[in-house]
């Protein structure tokens, strides 16, 4: 009876310790299976653990600590990779914000390029279309008052006419009519004369006020590039600027990161203690039964 009483003892004490590991289970399982409560879950397990310590359940006690130190490596291996996905997050958030700044910026500078190519457009044709309307007003002028306006002929020419004249009045048609004849072609040669003259006088008038419009149009052109050379290179400064903030934040990013990840790894778990509550446990006095 002894040997039954003892066996059952035991047999009690057996399932009584399966239900307090079964219990243990099912506060860590509960505790742990929701990311957000791994410190109620090692608070549980603290509590339990100085429960046994008191009672003198010292094997018991082991098994929590064995518990929370397996807790405490998983609570930091979530830590590490939380700290790990948050720093991804931020780096991604850098390279997010300068690829949106990059698009808005070849936004801003393309319409400014749009805008100063058609203002410069519209200047060039503004100005060929006044100088088309300059240049026919010049060349009526030309033709109107370019000296001489009427052929300047010569004293053969007048004393052939003369003669022509007194010829016919004296009824001498046959020697006025040849006299005429000589006249009409000494006549035509000093008028095709006076018209070559006067259009080379037209022409260089002409290419004159040409050459003046052409200077004022490349002036117009010089300023156009100069614009546009201004533009580039301030956009070109502008870059260099928006780069040189994107690699300063990287890298300030990168190293505030890597003294982040640094602390992290050489926290120790009493260091922890105050913000985690894994590590709130000491197990100076534990004997094993």
């Amino acid at each position: 009876s002894s040997f039954i009483a003892s066996r059952g003892t035991r047999v009690v004490a057996f399932f009584r310790a399966l239900q307090r590991r079964a219990a243990m289970a099912s506060v860590e399982a509960a505790q742990f299976s929701d990311d957000g409560d791994l410190d109620a879950c090692a608070e549980a397990l603290d509590q339990q653990r100085k429960q046994f310590e008191i009672e003198g359940k010292y094997e018991d006690a082991e098994q929590v600590k064995m518990r929370l130190d397996l807790l405490q490596e998983k609570a930091d291996a979530k830590r590490k990779e939380a700290l790990r996905q948050r720093q991804l997050a931020q780096r991604l958030g850098v390279e997010e914000a300068h690829m949106k700044e990059m698009q808005e910026f070849n936004q801003h500078w393309d319409q400014k390029v749009a805008e100063f190519e058609a203002h410069a457009a519209s200047l060039q044709a503004q100005l060929q279309e006044r100088h088309n309307q300059e240049f026919a007003e010049a060349r009526k002028k030309f033709e109107m008052e370019t000296e001489p306006r009427n052929p300047r002929f010569s004293k053969d020419l007048l004393n052939l006419r003369k003669i022509q004249d007194t010829l016919a009045k004296m009824k001498k048609y046959s020697e006025a009519g040849k006299t005429k004849q000589q006249a009409d072609i000494l006549e035509a040669k000093e008028r095709e004369a006076w018209s070559s003259k006067r259009e080379a006088k037209i022409r260089s008038l002409e290419e004159q006020f040409l050459h003046k419009q052409s200077l004022e149009m490349t002036g117009l052109t010089k300023r156009i590039v100069s614009g546009r050379e201004e533009q580039k290179n301030a956009r070109k400064l502008e870059l260099q600027r928006l780069l040189q903030r994107y690699h300063n934040v990287k890298s300030q990013l990168e190293s505030q990161q890597k003294i982040e990840t640094w602390r992290n790894d050489k926290q120790t778990p009493r260091s922890r203690q105050s913000s985690t509550g894994l590590s709130g446990y000491t197990m100076t006095h534990v004997r094993t039964r």
